[in-house]
């Protein structure tokens, strides 16, 4: 533990509980050295790797300023402080927290989750300013889980805020152990229980750790930390510069399946603190806490991601080959199944991730792609071509290593996405061009082109499929057959069913609640056939005449060539490896 006077900061927070049983945290937020008339306090509205205008402001109440100095609230979440004549003011609030998310602050009588972005106020134009946190927890919370640097009992540093908000805290009873991996202090800081074998689970993180590090060729953390928070159902993730929040379900940890996939989950987020956390696209850092911070670039660096955390885990030989190649198929089949990946391009998801991707709809998959998934089947193209052109000699994991060597270790900035692909192309030596073009584009490129590069193709088994559809999803509920999607492109669509449509009958037969009816109409149509569907919307009756037609629904495989030549198998087990 570092000693260092609260003194040294001139701003300074106390959080209590006084109410947890409530979802309160009461924070006293002094200033001092003040040398302006006025301040502006803000809250952020964002989370930095949660790409939505959250309004954390919503949640802060009962502000006030102590000995009576004037204040004003001039914004959504500014407030202006009149001090004038003033050396030092305090300040105090409380932000209420119920909400389960990786990104949102949850306080109960059990413990306290605190998110940085959604408690603490700052000073605007003060950014840069250090600062100091000291938590009073209830009487019967034993620890405190964060990246922040402990100075004191109780009381933790921050250089900035920019560092204090890219720092969450656990606060309670946590399960807490440690492991050493690559030269990198890791806490484990578990919330809520579950089913975990420590041994185990030290054992196979300590293992993804060490890969990650050699991809990245050095690890910039002295100390890491991994919090979970364990439901009844759970899951997702959030990356910050020296720890994760992860969600996962209590049992999960029992079956094989679902421990894979934690790991996966853990294989993503530690990558993180390498790529976006410091390996960055020029928009993603310094961060504009105020407003959305665009940047196309996502495709990149939640792509690049969601593509290697599948590898990593079957690297770290948890994945056999096979489950590795179906989970990479599946990104294929999850954005090509969506009719929104002939409207959207990765880089517009991206872009538009700030009023698009985390606020999805009913036409959601008929207008947009998740930049996750479509960045990854650009990611292993980029590979394969790497490791085709470079024969065995290079792949994605050298491009790595020198951009971050590049830009973060020696330029200490972020980058343009045009220079990402010149580095890209100096270190291969081959053009990407079209990689690159592509992921700004609605067309899709010849995949076997770069799978057969390997040994590799990628079919569609529903290819011969003969399945029929009017292309729409519905629930019942209540004993009512209720639209849920209608598909871009199908007789649905074309023949006007909306969502929340309630679907009674088909040619005069009444749907009933086993199916068989709407069952037997999809099997014994034909292609073309044009069928009377009885619906009621919002009350009155309507019949509309809606032509079924044939199921376009794929479903991906990766499998190997039938006569890989000698040079391929090579190739595929230095892609697989």
């Amino acid at each position: 533990m570092i000693e260092k006077s609260n003194n040294t900061s001139k701003i300074h927070f106390d959080v209590s509980f006084s109410e947890p049983q409530a979802h309160y945290a009461d924070i006293k937020m002094s200033i001092k050295e003040i040398q302006t008339d006025f301040i502006d306090v803000k809250m952020p509205v964002w989370s930095p790797g949660s790409y939505l205008i959250r309004e954390y402001s919503k949640q802060l109440e009962r502000f006030s300023v102590e000995d009576h100095v004037k204040y004003e609230k001039i914004s959504k979440n500014t407030w202006r402080i009149y001090c004038k004549n003033l050396n030092s003011l305090v300040i105090n609030y409380y932000v209420y927290g119920f909400e389960t998310s990786v990104r949102t602050n949850f306080i109960n009588e059990e413990h306290a989750f605190i998110v940085p972005t959604a408690t603490f106020l700052y000073i605007d134009g003060m950014i840069d300013e250090s600062v100091t946190v000291k938590f009073f927890p209830k009487k019967d919370w034993k620890h405190i889980s964060t990246g922040l640097e402990k100075v004191e009992h109780h009381t933790f540093f921050a250089p900035d805020f920019d560092i204090l908000y890219d720092s969450p805290i656990e606060i309670g009873n946590q399960d807490i152990w440690t492991i050493q991996a690559s030269g990198v202090e890791h806490e484990f800081a578990m919330v809520g229980g579950g089913t975990y074998d420590k041994e185990r689970l030290s054992a196979d993180v300590q293992k993804i750790v060490e890969e990650e590090t050699r991809i990245w060729g050095s690890n910039p953390n002295k100390r890491y930390v991994f919090i979970t928070h364990n439901y009844q159902s759970g899951g997702g993730g959030l990356e910050h510069l020296n720890s994760t929040v992860l969600g996962a379900s209590r049992t999960a940890y029992s079956n094989e399946g679902s421990y894979k996939t934690y790991l996966s989950l853990i294989a993503h987020e530690y990558f993180h603190l390498w790529n976006v956390k410091r390996l960055r696209p020029k928009a993603l850092g310094p961060f504009d806490y105020d407003q959305e911070n665009y940047t196309t670039g996502l495709w990149i660096m939640e792509g690049f991601t969601s593509y290697y955390d599948n590898l990593i885990i079957k690297r770290c030989g948890f994945f056999s080959e096979q489950e590795y190649l179906n989970l990479l198929a599946n990104d294929f089949t999850t954005v090509l199944n969506r009719p929104g990946h002939q409207i959207q391009s990765a880089a517009e998801a991206s872009f538009d991730a700030w009023i698009k991707y985390y606020r999805q709809d009913e036409n959601s998959p008929n207008s947009s792609i998740s930049y996750y998934n479509k960045g990854a089947m650009l990611t292993v193209l980029l590979d394969l071509k790497i490791i085709a052109a470079s024969k065995g000699t290079k792949k994605l994991d050298n491009v790595l290593q020198v951009a971050y060597e590049y830009f973060y270790l020696q330029q200490n900035r972020g980058f343009e996405e045009y220079e990402f692909q010149q580095l890209v192309e100096e270190v291969s030596g081959i053009s990407v061009a079209e990689i690159f073009h592509a992921a700004h584009e609605n067309g899709e490129l010849a995949y076997n082109d770069y799978f057969n590069l390997v040994g590799f193709e990628i079919i569609d088994i529903n290819a011969e499929s003969s399945y029929l559809s009017l292309g729409i999803n519905y629930q019942k509920n209540d004993g009512l057959h209720i639209i849920t999607a209608v598909e871009r492109g199908s007789g649905a669509w074309d023949g006007g069913l909306n969502v929340r449509d309630e679907l009674i009958a088909i040619n005069g037969i009444r749907l009933d609640m086993k199916d068989k009816e709407y069952d037997y109409f999809m099997q014994h149509s034909t292609e073309g056939e044009i069928l009377d569907i009885l619906i009621a919307r919002d009350g009155i009756i309507k019949e509309l005449k809606i032509q079924i037609r044939s199921n376009n629904k794929k479903m991906f495989r990766i499998q190997p060539l039938k006569d890989q030549s000698e040079e391929q198998q090579k190739l595929a087990q230095f892609w697989l490896s």
